[in-house]
């Protein structure tokens, strides 16, 4: 897992610890552009360490390719870009195939956060991520890591166990391809969540690195 208070061993020193941790944090995280704002990956790389990674998200109004220009414009500010990619809002395994290949080779992408897509129904032949996964595209194309989602906090249509065994059955078809999955987590209001989160996980799929999703200046509501 990435550096937490719960494994690194700073977080058990004296003095300066806390300091320790927090940077091994920072060391390890990444944020998140809009796909329609290309320009703001050179604001963006004035704040952050080189080779930081950024993902760029898949909204619903937006097609795969629509992504492309963020990501160069990333890559050539010296970040790491990371698409979004939205399985129930492909289109077809030729659009999904045609944008990772041109996003690895001309990009430099070498992971992709993959998730369900909000969209009642789908748009082409995947209908989860567990389908896209085992179509073999995603490993065809060139990429080495492919995150999943986490849920802290549950999931208002889906329950635990079963978010449990779809996590797992992702984790496996990864490791069938030879490519390496982590987990972000979506935001979480309530700390010992994310504690239970983690620890659950690391004895289901232990090895696993997990990245804990955390949001902006905002409020419970929002």
């Amino acid at each position: 897992m990435p550096a937490s208070v719960l494994d690194s061993p700073a977080g058990s020193d004296g003095g300066g610890s806390i300091a320790t941790v927090a940077a091994e944090l920072v060391a390890c995280g990444s944020i998140e552009m809009g796909a329609e704002t290309p320009e703001d990956a050179l604001r963006i790389a004035e704040l952050l360490p080189a080779g930081t990674p950024v993902y760029v998200n898949h909204l619903p109004r937006h097609e795969l390719p629509h992504m492309l220009a963020a990501l160069v414009a990333l890559r050539e500010a010296g970040l790491e870009p990371v698409p979004h990619i939205a399985a129930r809002r492909v289109a077809s395994r030729t659009q999904v195939r045609a944008f990772l290949d041109q996003a690895v080779r001309v990009a430099g992408v070498a992971k992709a956060l993959l998730i369900a897509g909000d969209v009642a129904a789908p748009l082409g032949p995947y209908g989860d991520g567990v389908a896209l996964i085992r179509d073999g595209v995603l490993a065809d194309t060139g990429l080495q890591q492919v995150g999943l989602p986490g849920y802290p906090e549950g999931h208002p249509q889906v329950s635990t166990p079963a978010l449990n065994a779809v996590l797992s059955q992702k984790l496996q078809l990864l490791e069938q391809q030879r490519l390496a999955g982590y987990v972000v987590t979506q935001f979480s209001f309530a700390p010992h969540r994310i504690v239970e989160f983690c620890a659950d996980l690391m004895r289901r799929a232990p090895g696993v690195p997990v990245y804990v999703g955390l949001a902006g200046p905002t409020t419970p509501r929002r």
